[in-house]
């Protein structure tokens, strides 16, 4: 990596640095890349695994309870009811 690109970066960045800064920047860009870069170099092997059977794990459509089993429950915890609806401020004028 040049000064040049620690400049671009900083310009992209909107960070204005000093000279000691980008020095600093650039030797840091190199540690990195070149970590990076020996990284890259490691071939690993892995066992080969084989993928588990494959179905469809999602429920099917359709109620999952009659309808209104809940709702006498679920109302008695509501602050405020009317006619078997939560009331709610008006939002709307």
């Amino acid at each position: 990596m040049q000064k040049e690109e620690i400049e671009k970066l900083a310009s992209l960045s909107r960070l204005e640095l000093k000279d000691e800064e980008k020095d600093g920047f650039l030797k840091d860009f190199d540690s990195i890349l070149g970590y990076v870069s020996e990284i890259n170099g490691v071939v690993a092997e892995l066992p080969e695994k084989e993928a588990g059977e494959l179905r469809n794990v999602m429920r099917a459509d359709g109620p999952e309870h009659e309808p209104g089993v809940f709702s006498d429950d679920l109302l008695k915890n509501a602050p405020a009811t009317q006619d078997g609806f939560v009331k709610v401020k008006q939002v709307f004028e």
